[in-house]
């Protein structure tokens, strides 16, 4: 199917003053209605047509999280195209890197953003009543596509070059209808929620895309925030009667550190999204809002997420806090050499085995992830840390995330990150940095060495602390533990 069907053949009916998309701003929220959402969106693949956009070409989007973006995507699909996300916060090197790999027909974004990426212009289209121009890109070959192919995403990039992958309308709408069953229990609904669906991470990211997807094919409005303020955040809660939603682990933490908030009702769910979620941040934010975590797991490479918890699940297994969940439906998992992670779906069976994602599959369409895992008794499965982060001290497995947690369980410290760094005997050391809770005060390396030694095999104790004043990260919170490796090794 294509995607657009779900904005411009909606299942539940709409009124004139129904919101599509909602934009949190200091001024004042913007409230775009849904059949401006579709107006936009019909203009755009005119004029991707117009501007001899050709059916399978990649069109690359500059916009930031807006009602323009939500069209600029969904314009694309309707134009029969491949829509390819680039943050617009990126620096121009990158930006070039990602055009470079895709070779897009074209670019939309506002005039700026098009001059910053250096567009061999032939061609502007602009759209007065969104405020976008598309850019042709004149003498280039701009690439194609197989059919189906909807999306064109990168990976993070916390280890190297982010890869971009390709994703698939149809996998992509059965991974997104298992999620809606569960939660909807297999009801049909009979009329559109009122809540809307709060996006707190950006458009230019899978994660915020595949929830703008999925509030219009529950029929919620998308909420999007450009940028997470965690009193804010507390704010849309309660203004618009919020009881669900999904947050990224550095959002979490963030709301459980801001001293200005009192209460998060009506909230009763978070849904963790996007990168691994710390079981002690996960207890503090219970403990403190009085709202359940439901982890999450899932890959772009996969579509997005394939193992979760339910509400039941929090109720019935408290003591399972810091597992990821069990699979959906449909979901396969199982384990090969070393503990790694190996995961079969509708997705993953739809993948070329010629394709660029062809080597990580085996004979059965089973997909290697990368991850490192067990699975209990219960079916929860247990991330324990990617195989690429995963320190070989001397032949004996040494995994950040476990390391961290010890450090953040001293006061002194506010965030944590551990990476291998070279060793001449025993081939890699881990070094951990840390952030201190009290700016004008470093953690003492001895104290936090003790810390570990309490609770820590003696292997894992880091060899060096290093203090800085924030972890580098990208847009969803991920460490780039490549610049720490850089910094240690330099050091």
């Amino acid at each position: 199917m294509n995607l657009a069907s779900l904005l411009l053949e909606p299942e539940l009916p709409v009124e004139p003053d129904t919101p599509g998309v909602i934009v949190v701003r200091p001024d004042g929220d913007q409230v775009t209605p849904y059949f401006e959402l579709v107006d936009a969106t019909r203009r755009l693949a005119a004029t991707l047509a117009d501007a001899g956009v050709e059916p399978r070409s990649p069109v690359a989007c500059l916009l930031p999280p807006s009602a323009e973006v939500v069209a600029a995507f969904f314009g694309t699909w309707a134009a029969d195209g491949v829509y390819v996300p680039a943050n617009p916060r990126l620096s121009d090197t990158e930006i070039d890197n990602i055009l470079g790999d895709v070779n897009p027909a074209a670019v939309i974004g506002h005039p700026e953003q098009l001059i910053r990426v250096k567009a061999h212009v032939t061609r502007i289209a602009a759209d007065g009543e969104m405020g976008w121009y598309v850019a042709e890109r004149g003498e280039t070959n701009p690439a194609f596509h197989e059919p189906g192919i909807a999306i064109v995403s990168f990976t993070s990039g916390t280890t190297g070059r982010p890869k971009p992958i390709e994703l698939q309308s149809d996998a992509v709408m059965r991974l997104i209808d298992t999620i809606v069953s569960t939660v909807r229990k297999g009801r049909k609904p009979v009329e559109r929620p009122t809540m809307p669906n709060v996006i707190p991470v950006s458009t230019s990211l899978w994660a915020g895309i595949y929830n703008v997807i999925f509030a219009i094919r529950t029929g919620s409005p998308a909420l999007l925030m450009p940028k997470f303020d965690a009193v804010e955040y507390a704010r849309v809660v309660s203004h618009y009667q919020v009881a669900s939603t999904v947050l990224p682990p550095a959002a979490i933490a963030t709301l459980n550190d801001e001293p200005g908030i009192e209460s998060l009702d009506p909230l009763k769910i978070v849904r963790s999204i996007t990168a691994p979620l710390s079981p002690l941040q996960a207890r503090r934010f219970y403990q403190r809002f009085g709202v359940m975590v439901l982890n999450g797991y899932g890959q772009t490479e996969v579509g997005g997420e394939i193992v979760g918890w339910t509400a039941r699940d929090f109720r019935e297994h408290p003591e399972k806090l810091g597992a990821v969940g069990r699979p959906h439906n449909g979901v396969e998992l199982r384990l090969g050499d070393n503990d790694v992670l190996w995961v079969r779906t509708a997705y993953t069976a739809s993948l070329d085995p010629e394709g660029p994602l062809g080597d990580r599959l085996d004979g059965e369409g089973f997909f290697r992830t990368g991850d490192i895992a067990r699975l209990d008794e219960d079916g929860f499965l247990w991330i324990e840390g990617r195989e690429s982060d995963m320190i070989n001290r001397g032949g004996l497995k040494v995994f950040p995330a476990e390391v961290e947690e010890v450090l953040l369980l001293s006061e002194a410290v506010s965030d944590a990150s551990v990476v291998g760094v070279p060793d001449v005997r025993l081939g890699e050391v881990p070094h951990a940095f840390v952030v201190p809770a009290d700016r004008g005060t470093a953690p003492g390396a001895d104290d936090l060495e003790q810390l570990c030694r309490q609770h820590l095999a003696p292997y894992k104790v880091p060899v060096a602390f290093t203090t800085l004043d924030t972890l580098p990260r990208n847009e969803v919170g991920k460490v780039l533990r490549r610049v720490l490796v850089d910094q240690a090794t330099a050091s």
